[in-house]
């Protein structure tokens, strides 16, 4: 069966890219399309894309970059790695015009129709798209959530669903590639610790709470506990680290916790979907694990890695997770949430039958 073609706006960016690596040899999914801001409109994508990581596919390389329009765009499935700036009118006009949109962007993801998804966790969450026909959407946005909250909701959900967070403390030491390119100047980050990433805290005390949160079919009712975050920029290329604290309406000890997680898959709606890993949270024992460098690219990028795991003595249980910020974080992320939308039938395409 072919694939189904789809856009890619943003594309010259940092996450723009990464989509179009992780889908060049995508099983259900092809580029067909490569949109961009109106100076890089009518140009060679390759002579106008300055490659950050990896090789570029030559067959993108080849393409003619579009405006980042509904009229110039063919693609029914369009995945958005759009500033905030022009999500903002961009992804509406393609709900608009039947289009479901994969947004990486903040503009949407706090609104009460609007699905803020990572498919372990959530799957349920897409029920949100039909309260999207109130707007007049034909299409609609699915939206993934900030990269750091992302880590963070993933090792917690597990923890969530048997012992109920009540309160949540949490750090994050972030990774340079989440600020995009050309990102954190030099001299900034080099054998430095920036502690201020604009809005990133309101971001992760916000998101997780509605990603654990129950959906109600037209809107999701936030989960009740409580959340401090601090959001630290580090000179790491790759992988955001968040040390949690977390404190829960039944106490678990260290040996239940650990035996929740490592027994945890996830929706059953997700597994064995393309990008899905085998283990969407993978517990080390090592003490000093996990660490971006050497863990960064478990499950291709989109597991992520929990480890020292003990008790905390304000809180219940403390532990560290970290998982890759423009994969599982990005780009990975709204290629799952792609997949979703195809499996569980809400495009009007049918992906090939899983073996």
């Amino acid at each position: 069966m072919s694939r189904l073609p789809v856009a890619v706006l943003g594309a010259t960016g940092a996450v723009g890219q990464t989509f179009i690596r992780l889908l060049e040899d995508h099983p259900w999914f092809r580029v067909a399309e490569v949109a961009a801001s109106e100076r890089s409109a009518g140009q060679r994508y390759g002579s106008v894309t300055r490659s950050i990581e990896g090789t570029m596919p030559e067959r993108v390389a080849a393409m003619t970059v579009t405006r980042c329009d509904p009229a110039t765009v063919r693609s029914s499935l369009v995945f958005s790695a759009l500033d905030a700036a022009a999500a903002a009118e961009m992804e509406p006009a393609f709900a608009r015009d039947g289009r479901f949109v994969l947004s990486n962007a903040k503009n949407f993801r706090m609104e009460p129709d609007v699905p803020l998804v990572i498919p372990e966790v959530n799957a349920d969450h897409l029920a949100l798209l039909d309260a999207q026909r109130a707007r007049g959407w034909t299409g609609g946005v699915v939206t993934n959530a900030n990269c750091a909250a992302t880590v963070a909701a993933m090792a917690l959900a597990p923890l969530h669903a048997v012992f109920g967070l009540t309160e949540l403390f949490l750090s994050t030491m972030q990774a340079v590639s989440g600020a995009g390119y050309p990102g954190v100047p030099s001299l900034d980050i080099l054998g430095n610790v920036i502690p201020y990433i604009a809005d990133e805290e309101a971001k992760l005390e916000q998101e997780i709470q509605k990603i654990l949160g129950v959906c109600t079919g037209a809107s999701v009712t936030p989960a009740p506990f409580v959340v401090s975050a601090h959001a630290n920029r580090v000179p790491v290329e790759h992988g955001h680290t968040v040390a949690i604290s977390a404190r829960f309406a039944r106490t678990p000890d260290v040996a239940g916790a650990l035996e929740v997680l490592r027994a945890w898959r996830g929706a059953a709606s997700v597994r064995g979907l393309p990008s899905a890993p085998e283990q969407p949270v993978f517990v080390t024992d090592a003490l000093d694990r996990p660490q971006p460098r050497r863990d960064a690219m478990t499950g291709n990028g989109m597991t992520v890695t929990v480890g020292r795991l003990r008790e905390d003595r304000l809180f219940d249980l403390k532990f560290v997770a970290m998982g890759h910020n423009t994969i599982r974080g990005a780009a990975g992320g709204s290629i799952l949430n792609a997949e979703l939308l195809a499996a569980t039938g809400r495009l009007a395409w049918m992906p090939p039958v899983r073996v």
